[in-house]
């Protein structure tokens, strides 16, 4: 069974080095996983009210978003790491009236596409922008969704949401890379304040952390107290 449940979560920080990394190799599997033909693409995905299509085009808004995060050095001390920016970063309050006008946001600009298609061509273009920005990067913090973190943890967060919505395509073939999913799931632990058992796989504890389903009898037994803490991402 899992330790006992952590008082508060725990800091988690990432060099620039390793968040860049992590970065790349999920820009280039989730780019991959989302090459799928129009009728795929129309499919749901594990994302709540979302079709493959509609994560495709939330994932490109995001980093059309995080693109102004690479340019906006900042000369504060950090005041939110990996970790904590899911806990309080926007939208970590929203209540189900704003999540439903996010989705249908989402619908509604995917619906622009002439083909689905169009919506991952374009998640390709942007990739190859955050490519460029993030290589320009220098280990300085970064001024964000009114939060300031240290250039290591940026990159980290968006690593996670990447990994996050790879799952979410629900597609046969590779999961996302290893230094994301690790990532992904130190996420998980540092805000739950303790970690998961190694009997839960990376990407189980990825699915339980981010809410996309609900623990098995099997992994309640292993969660322990913290089966009720879940979703945390």
């Amino acid at each position: 069974m899992a330790s006992d449940l952590g008082s508060r979560p725990v800091p988690l920080r990432v060099t620039l080095q390793d968040g860049r990394h992590a970065l790349d190799e999920a820009l280039d599997a989730l780019t991959s996983a989302g090459d799928l033909p129009d009728l795929d693409l129309l499919e749901p995905s594990r994302c709540r009210g979302w079709s493959r299509l509609e994560v495709l085009v939330h994932v490109r808004t995001g980093l059309e978003e995080m693109l102004g995060g690479c340019v906006s050095p900042s000369e504060a001390t950090p005041d939110h790491d990996a970790a904590s920016y899911w806990r309080e970063g926007p939208g970590s309050q929203d209540g189900d009236d704003d999540t439903v006008a996010a989705i249908l946001w989402t619908r509604r600009t995917a619906s622009a596409y002439r083909r689905p298609r169009g919506a991952w061509e374009h998640l390709v273009a942007t990739t190859g922008a955050v490519r460029s920005a993030t290589a320009l990067m220098g280990d300085r913090p970064v001024d964000f969704q009114g939060q300031v973190l240290a250039a290591g943890d940026f990159l980290a967060t968006w690593a996670v949401e990447l990994a996050v919505h790879h799952l979410d395509l629900d597609v046969a073939g590779p999961p996302p890379p290893p230094a994301a999913l690790r990532l992904a799931r130190a996420t998980v632990e540092a805000l739950l304040g303790t970690p998961l058992e190694e009997a839960i796989a990376d990407v189980d504890a990825v699915l339980l952390g981010s809410g996309r389903r609900r623990p098995t009898s099997q992994e309640r037994h292993l969660l322990g107290p913290l089966a009720d803490e879940v979703p945390v991402l």
